[in-house]
């Protein structure tokens, strides 16, 4: 039965709803309030990560976090401050940082990056797009055997849940995957599951493509209210108009919570900075690749480097910080020999606000307290990896068809 389904948000998550949504039949409306050319759909690295098993609240990241608090240009940084949404995602953040929780989601992890993974393949090899897409795996480079030991570690969960994973443990053995670049690390875990975009060559697409389908797009555009009866909502108000709704889905990344809030549901979110930097001349880089120690992102993109970074949980703001825009740049420049980041490259750099749950996992899925509201938020830094998968499963809950994985582990009413 065709419904009229609202999606609150426009990133990945929202746009990869529709794209379901409407394959089956559904009237689909996407309202955003940005024009849809920045956040971070536009702004991520690009990667599609079946090998990051390892959630953001991985064991050990506590004590890191309370170190790098004292570093301006550390890659993750907690800003504290007495907010009692913040106090509360950090108690449960807390919480989840430890090895069983991690362990058991290891698999929840691979499992939803493996399908949306294969989502993108189909969606590349149908006639609709003609979007950019490498699947040339990804290298974990590191400069210190101490480093090297610990992603090698990963890299063996990984190779025990059923991915590959390759130890290289020299330069000579790197240049079989990475033969132009030139490198100063010591070694690398290369993983052959992982693939890598180009986002702005993907979203002008998907957007067109739902227009030409029917989909109606709404740019620019704030939601304000939702009108509810009986634990349904009926219309959503925005700053220009109101709506009907059969169903609505809920993918506006890290400012879910502020509307969910209205509806009596809590969902346990915080907005992490990422910042990415464009390099728009040869870098000789041919490889997708994570800078460990520095927690930096490299990829190479359809016409340009990308350099991406940082996880800075200090709310939602519009502030760019100089700081952590260097630290990228010094970090690749100390990775890659005869490397130059230029100081216009890094004046234009931008940003995009990464929707953190405390657990690492996705909501995905309904809560008891609203009959026709899915969730589809908190995805951190697998919003881009995840997006078709998580678009899929929204359809299919919408469209009560069976879901194509379990989704418990993704319940917007999880305990903490």
């Amino acid at each position: 039965m065709s419904k009229k389904v609202v999606i609150i948000g426009g990133g990945i998550v929202g746009l990869s709803s529709a794209y379901y949504l409407q394959k089956e039949g559904h009237q689909v409306t996407v309202i955003d309030k940005s024009d849809f050319s920045s956040g971070a759909s536009f702004v991520n690295a690009g990667y599609i990560t079946p090998s990051h098993i390892i959630s953001l609240a991985a064991p050990g990241i506590i004590t890191k976090g309370l170190k790098w608090m004292l570093n301006p240009a550390s890659p993750f940084y907690v800003k504290p401050r007495l907010d009692v949404e913040f106090l509360k995602w950090a108690w449960a953040f807390k919480k989840s940082a430890n090895a069983t929780k991690v362990e058991s989601s290891t698999t929840v992890i691979r499992d939803i990056n493996l399908l949306s993974r294969d989502l993108y393949e189909d969606l590349k090899t149908t006639s609709e797009f003609d979007f950019h897409y490498e699947r040339k795996g990804l290298m974990m480079y590191y400069k210190s055997d101490k480093v090297g030991e610990h992603e090698w570690e990963f890299g063996k969960k990984a190779i025990e849940i059923g991915l590959n994973a390759e130890h290289l443990t020299s330069i000579e053995a790197i240049r079989k995957y990475e033969p132009t670049a030139d490198l100063n690390v010591k070694g690398a875990v290369y993983f052959d599951c992982d693939a890598h975009m180009t986002p702005s060559d993907f979203m002008p697409e998907m957007i067109a493509y739902l227009k030409s389908k029917g989909v109606v797009i709404h740019a620019n555009e704030e939601v304000k209210d939702v009108t509810i009866s009986n634990q349904t909502i009926t219309k959503v108000i925005t700053n220009k108009s109101s709506y009907d709704a059969d169903e609505v889905v809920m993918a506006a990344g890290s400012w879910s919570p502020l509307l969910t809030k209205k509806l009596g549901i809590k969902i346990p979110i915080q907005a992490g900075k990422g910042y990415r930097i464009n390099v728009e001349r040869e870098t000789k880089i041919s490889m997708p690749a994570v800078l460990c120690e520095a927690k930096v992102a490299v990829t190479p993109m359809n016409g340009f480097t990308r350099f991406a970074g940082t996880m800075e949980i200090a709310g939602i703001n519009n502030h760019i910080n100089p700081v952590r825009v260097n630290a990228i740049a010094n970090a690749a420049q100390k990775y890659y020999n005869n490397l130059e980041i230029k100081e216009e490259e890094k004046n234009v750099a931008q940003f995009g606000l990464r929707p953190c749950s405390p657990d690492g996992l996705p909501y995905i899925g309904k809560s008891s307290k609203c009959a026709n509201l899915t969730i589809a938020a908190g995805h951190a830094m697998m919003g881009w990896s995840l997006g078709p998968a998580t678009g899929k499963l929204v359809s299919e809950i919408i469209s009560d068809k069976k879901v194509s994985l379990d989704l418990s582990p993704f319940h917007p009413d999880r305990k903490f």
